[in-house]
């Protein structure tokens, strides 16, 4: 198996994992997270709404940010399981 097939393998893992057990329904979760920082953003003078999908992409972009600094295999994989998540996010805002 090649490297990027076990990166994104391990992403597709965490991704598909226990992860609504621990954190809930995906969808759910990252409005709940845009809607606090969309609040933040707002109470600090720097009005700005803030999507679910936003929420996976901007996580994606700090993974990235770190794995500038350093390479750390985590980065990639998180960063990997992220924009998965904004996929599914995406898909799932348009069907529902």
């Amino acid at each position: 198996m090649s490297k990027a097939a076990s990166i994104l393998n391990e992403a597709a893992g965490l991704v598909a994992g226990s992860r609504n057990k621990d954190y809930g329904d995906i969808v759910a979760n990252n409005k709940r997270i845009a809607a606090f920082w969309t609040a933040y953003l707002k109470a600090a003078g720097k009005p700005a709404k803030i999507e679910a999908q936003d929420v996976a992409t901007m996580m994606a972009l700090l993974k990235i940010a770190r794995e500038c600094h350093k390479h750390k295999e985590d980065n990639l994989i998180d960063a990997a399981g992220y924009i998965g998540l904004a996929g599914e996010i995406a898909y799932r805002e348009r069907t529902d």
